[in-house]
């Protein structure tokens, strides 16, 4: 759920009624999200999360919450706050740990941050993370030109993903999300401020961290 969570950016809600159905994990993986104002959109899937999603839904019916609890309930928006918590909690004693708490909506801002890092246009961005303003996504752009003081270790791996028109918004979405296998081939870098999150993935096995 933290690998969902990081590389679709969704919103809380969204995740909580996902639905069996609303995964395509063969060609072109995907998972299609329920948003505000009753939209749909659908998100592009790592391999890594591709890899994680198909063991837990084999076998399941497609109206099934694809996230349950132990007891095979649906997870609600809290269920989903309280794993949060209780993953990350244990890596936030470390100096370049936030000090504020942590919660779902931290992904979806750190997803929307490192896509800005990795050069990808904010058209995109808009819609990966569903939102109806592009002046609410440009919010992440204003936080995101503050200068840093940390040196890029990846700067080498810089990709600009430009939006084509032509190949629609979902092909650009797609084109990111097939760029590599690491985080790192995802995004240009992990900031400081974020490298909890990291923590919290790596050490479940779901991602390889590199030049970090």
């Amino acid at each position: 759920m933290l690998l969902f969570l990081y590389n679709t950016g969704a919103r809380v809600q969204e995740v909580a009624e996902l639905r069996i159905e609303n995964l395509e994990l063969k060609e072109q993986p995907r998972a299609h999200l329920h948003g505000k104002g009753d939209k749909w959109r659908p998100c592009p899937l790592w391999t890594e999360t591709v890899t994680l999603l198909r063991p837990l839904v084999a076998g399941r019916a497609p109206k099934e919450s694809v996230f349950v609890s132990r007891q095979g309930r649906h997870l609600t928006r809290f269920g989903i706050y309280k794993i949060v918590r209780r993953v990350v909690g244990p890596l936030l004693d470390k100096p370049t740990s936030p000090s504020r708490p942590i919660s779902p909506h931290v992904f979806r801002h750190t997803t929307a941050v490192h896509l800005l890092e990795a050069g990808v246009e904010v058209n995109v961005i808009r819609g990966w993370l569903g939102h109806t303003a592009l002046e609410t996504t440009y919010r992440y752009a204003e936080i995101n030109l503050r200068p840093s003081k940390r040196p890029c270790p990846l700067a080498s791996h810089r990709r600009v993903l430009r939006w084509d028109c032509r190949e629609g918004l979902f092909g650009a979405m797609t084109k990111l999300s097939s760029t590599g296998s690491t985080i790192s081939d995802h995004y240009v870098a992990v900031p400081a401020a974020s490298s909890w999150m990291l923590r919290a993935l790596s050490s479940h096995g779901h991602i390889t961290v590199s030049g970090t």
